[in-house]
């Protein structure tokens, strides 16, 4: 146990902000560079390292939380490093994009804040990297086999680092120009700076990992000939297909899907672009959707000079403490503030867009809404609450469908898909076809970078398996699997 009396003795305290004026003006992360080391030991010590540790329950990765919130107290940084590393491959990138779950299921959150466990596995693994303690790990020997990663988001990625180190020749293969998937396009870099991506890249490179972008399995290479060249095929491609919203007015200039917006600003961020092709300066931005994607379009906009910003979300307002259906230790669906709405902005629940009306040059002028409710179960619009918003820019952030299937990738193939559209696996993340495993959002469906990382650690094992007979690769999770988090 870390301090016997933390839990009693010290306060939650988080991360602290830079201000909302100055950091508008750049793309920075949010928080303050190094503010966490003087007071992150503290709040460590706030674990009370349970005799049932359900924060390991609500993490996909089964985290060895109090382990390195003790070592965290004891200011044993090697330690901590050690044991956060031993289960997450990418603790940089869920420490800054992760919601969370594993503090929802802290058995301190019963009648207290719980710990920040968050914010104590980004010092940890910071401070690592600033010491030099994160270095490659090449397998001492090769297997002779090989393997192709389709895709490069973070189950991708875990997948391919695990199955490097487990001695196999590992080529990731990327449609993008640049490595990271979403990580790197759909990510603002205020929520993380690109930086964290690409050493770790370098890390992987130096393992043995092979990465070839601008490649899509599909269109430029048969998926079906590429099953040949390889020994076994993890698809870890995303689910990317955006949900659209068919009202009248869809097809009006200035109406874009999240994923077409933010990948813009990215792309002038890493310096392809002088200006974004698509942008908020001087103009009136409605986000449609609730989620976390619309609240980096929300941010974003900011940044890029909006006159202002209007999020909607159909569902109702989410309640500020835990509603009676959903106790502890399970995933709370509560009102969040994050850092785009902190800078500014309005929020409007229960509503629907009805339509689009733009202006004798094709472009989208106002957006028509409605309140709405449910009722007996079902979604009606309220008489005589219809009006309309200025919108010179519309981001489309509801959601994603499952796996592209444009590409060819399915077909030629041939996989199997679920009723959602997702492809099809087994216990053992095997898909129909003999050698070829899925992971990520391409099987699971949208869901949290934590659990894509899990599954691609999982089915790193599952190859492994399938093509030595054996594995001594950690198995977090199974596609079966529903951790509390969910």
């Amino acid at each position: 146990m870390a301090d016997p009396k933390g839990f009693l003795t010290t306060d939650r305290e988080g991360a602290p902000s830079r201000p909302v004026a100055e950091r508008v003006r750049d793309w920075n992360e949010v928080a303050v560079p190094g503010a966490l080391l003087p007071i992150i030991s503290k709040q460590a010590g706030r674990c009370m390292d349970c005799g049932i540790p359900f924060c390991h329950n609500g993490c996909p990765l089964g985290n060895l939380i109090p382990e390195w919130n003790d070592y965290a107290w004891r200011e044993d940084w090697r330690a901590a490093s050690e044991r956060l590393h031993a289960t997450n491959n990418f603790p940089e990138f869920t420490g800054r994009l992760c919601p969370a779950p594993c503090e929802s299921a802290c058995v301190l959150g019963i009648n207290q804040q719980p710990v920040t466990i968050k914010n104590v596995e980004v010092t940890i693994v910071d401070k690592a990297w600033a010491a030099g303690d994160v270095t490659p790990q090449p397998p001492e020997r090769l297997s002779g086999r090989t393997v192709a990663v389709i895709g490069s988001g973070p189950a991708g990625l875990a997948a391919a680092q695990q199955l490097t180190r487990a001695g196999h020749t590992v080529a990731v293969y990327e449609r993008s120009d640049r490595v990271g998937g979403l990580l790197r396009y759909g990510i603002p870099e205020f929520k993380m700076e690109k930086r964290h991506i690409n050493r770790r890249i370098e890390q992987m490179r130096a393992e043995g990992t092979k990465f070839r972008t601008e490649v899509e399995i599909g269109r430029d290479i048969d998926a079906a000939k590429l099953r040949g060249r390889y020994d076994a095929v993890v698809i870890a491609a995303g689910a990317t297909t955006s949900r659209d919203l068919p009202v009248s007015g869809r097809e009006l200039k200035g109406v874009h899907f999240a994923m077409e917006y933010l990948p813009v600003a990215n792309k002038v961020r890493e310096g392809d672009y002088v200006a974004p092709t698509i942008t908020a300066e001087g103009k009136h931005v409605v986000v449609i959707g609730g989620g976390d994607t619309g609240a980096d379009c929300v941010g974003t906009a900011h940044r890029q000079g909006a006159l202002s910003v209007t999020q909607l979300e159909i569902m109702p307002r989410p309640s500020e403490t835990r509603p009676a259906g959903q106790p502890w230790p399970t995933f709370p669906l509560l009102y969040k503030v994050t850092s785009a709405h902190e800078e500014g902005g309005e929020r409007v629940y229960s509503v629907s867009t009805t339509r689009f009306e733009g202006d004798e040059d094709g472009n989208v002028q106002w957006l028509h809404l409605v309140e709405v409710e449910f009722t007996g179960g079902r979604l009606e619009q309220k008489p005589g609450t219809e009006r309309r918003i200025p919108a010179q820019l519309v981001t489309l952030a509801m959601g994603f469908t499952g796996t592209d299937r444009e590409n060819g990738l399915v077909e030629q193939l041939g996989l199997e898909l679920d009723e959602r559209g997702n492809v099809a696996r087994d216990a053992d993340f095997a898909t129909n076809v003999p050698g070829v495993f899925v992971a990520g959002d391409a099987g699971r469906g949208q869901s949290l970078i934590v659990w894509a990382i899990a599954e691609g650690r999982s089915a790193a094992r599952a190859v492994d398996r399938y093509l030595t007979g054996s594995s001594t690769l950690p198995a977090p999770i199974r596609p079966t699997d529903r951790a509390l988090a969910v």
